[in-house]
């Protein structure tokens, strides 16, 4: 897979609640930070780290926004990184411009950062 097929695997991953799909693209020991995570949970500073954590995540936030889903508006990629643009739409709230960078190697999210206001 290129790095944008990634980006593209996430995107559908994601908007089919496939966490497993979602994790499997991410390497063992990944690292993820998150404005959200920083709000839910303050005492990890915004990040997660391993598929596990990523996981229990996802699905927590499946669980308390269903039918979030997030609609592609650019992909930027190179050899290192991919940085992708969203929409991200939650029920009963406006939708919000979403950036998220992906370091990738080997074929696997190795760090992923989200930032958005």
């Amino acid at each position: 897979m290129t790095h944008e097929d990634i980006a593209h695997a996430w995107l559908a991953a994601f908007n089919k609640y496939d966490v497993d799909a979602l994790v499997s693209l991410y390497a063992e020991d990944a690292t993820h930070t998150s404005p959200k995570i920083r709000a839910m949970h303050p005492e990890g500073l915004g990040m997660l780290r391993g598929r596990a954590a990523l996981a229990a995540w996802w699905r927590e936030s499946n669980a308390r926004l269903p039918g979030l889903r997030y609609e592609l508006t650019a992909v930027t990629a190179n050899d290192e990184r991919v940085f992708i643009e969203y929409m991200r739409h939650a029920p009963d709230q406006e939708p919000m411009p979403v950036a998220e960078v992906f370091d990738i190697h080997d074929g696997l999210i190795v760090a992923s950062r989200v930032y958005h206001g």
